[in-house]
C-alpha cells in the first residue's frame, strides 16, 4: 500500500465476509505461533542474538496490522512472532507512522520493518526485502455513491482519499485525466484518518491495499462499498537494514519463511486472518535488495 518506497496490498476476491470474521475464525489443527529451528537460527548473525530486535509497523491496516487496546495484533504480527520463534531471536513491535519505518530504520532505530510493504525496486535501493505475501490496490465509496471504478483514470474528477507515504498515495497522483479533469488527492497520517474523509464526504473514494480496503468494508456496517477490482498486485516484503549483517537477517528470515509454510504455521497464520488468497509458494519467497 504504501509510499513509491512503500506499498501494501491482497485481492478483494478475499471477500469481505471472510476478513469481517478475521479475529475470530480458527486456524485449524496447525500452529500460529511456529516452533525453534536449529538450522534456520544458525543464519541469524551474532548482532541480533541475546538481544531484543525493534520492529517498525503501521498498526492503522487491519487486518495486516492494528491495535487491540494496547496489544498489537494482525498476520504481520502473528508471522513475525512465528518467524522469531522459528530464529530464536526476540522482537518488539513498535507503532510508528508508516512513511516514518524506513527512515528509522536507516537511522538504526529499527532492525526490521513489518508493516505490508509493497517490494519494488525504489525501496530495494534503501532496504533488502523478503518476499512473503503478494497483495494489490483497491478502491471503496460510500453505499449511496454512484462512482464506478474500473481503472486508475476512473479517479479523474474525484477526491481520492490515500494514507500518507503509499503507494496509493503517488500512484493517484501519477494519473493523467483529459478534457481538464485532474485527480485531488488528499494524503493522511494514518489510514483511519483516510476512512474518516469518505465516510464524513470530505473524498469520493478511499484508495488503500485491496485485503484492506475489503476489509474496511466488511466493517462499516454497510456504510461502505467496494468498487471495481483489485488492481497493480505486487509483493509484499519484510525489511532489513541494508548492510551486510542485514542480509544475512534477511536470508534467517527467508530460511524461517520456508520453515512456516512447510510445517503449515505460514498457512494457518493466513487462514486466521482471511487472507490466504495472497498466500506465496515457496519458490516465491525471495530475498531481494541485498548487496
Amino acid at each position: 500500500m504504501k509510499k513509491l518506497s512503500f506499498m501494501r496490498g491482497a485481492s478483494i476476491a478475499l471477500g469481505a465476509a471472510s476478513l469481517v470474521l478475521a479475529t475470530t475464525v480458527s486456524a485449524g489443527a496447525a500452529s500460529t505461533t511456529g516452533k525453534f529451528n536449529a538450522a534456520a537460527a544458525k543464519l541469524v548473525p551474532a548482532m541480533y542474538k541475546g538481544v531484543t530486535l525493534q520492529v517498525g509497523t503501521d498498526a492503522t491496516y487491519a487486518p495486516d496490522e492494528s491495535m487491540n487496546g494496547s496489544t498489537m495484533v494482525g498476520f504481520d504480527v502473528d508471522l513475525i512472532n512465528a518467524i522469531a520463534t522459528t530464529l530464536g531471536i526476540k522482537v518488539n513491535e513498535n507503532n510508528v507512522t508508516f512513511d516514518n519505518i524506513i527512515p528509522g530504520m536507516v537511522a538504526g532505530r529499527y532492525a526490521i520493518g513489518n508493516s505490508s510493504f509493497t517490494d519494488n525496486a525504489t525501496r530495494q535501493k534503501t532496504v533488502n526485502f523478503v518476499d512473503y505475501f503478494q497483495a494489490g490496490e483497491g478502491v471503496y465509496t460510500k453505499s449511496s455513491s454512484m462512482v464506478k471504478f474500473k481503472k486508475l483514470t476512473s479517479f479523474c474528477g474525484l477526491k481520492v482519499a490515500v494514507e500518507t507515504g503509499t503507494v496509493e498515495q503517488t500512484d493517484a497522483a501519477a494519473v493523467k485525466c483529459m478534457g481538464g479533469k485532474k485527480v485531488t488527492v488528499q494524503s493522511y497520517s494514518t489510514q483511519t484518518e483516510a476512512n474518516v474523509a469518505v465516510s464524513s464526504g470530505q473524498a469520493d473514494v478511499g484508495f488503500l491495499d485491496s485485503q484492506i480496503a475489503g476489509y474496511v468494508v466488511a466493517q462499516s456496517a454497510g456504510a461502505f462499498k467496494l468498487l471495481g477490482s483489485a488492481v497493480n498486485v505486487a509483493p509484499y516484503g519484510i525489511a532489513t537494514a541494508k548492510n551486510a549483517d542485514g542480509k544475512k537477517l534477511a536470508k534467517a528470515i527467508q530460511a524461517a519463511l520456508k520453515v512456516l509454510l512447510k510445517n503449515g504455521t505460514y498457512k494457518a497464520i493466513l487462514k486466521k486472518y482471511g487472507v490466504q488468497a495472497g498466500a506465496l509458494s515457496a519458490s516465491q519467497i525471495v530475498l531481494n535488495g541485498g548487496h
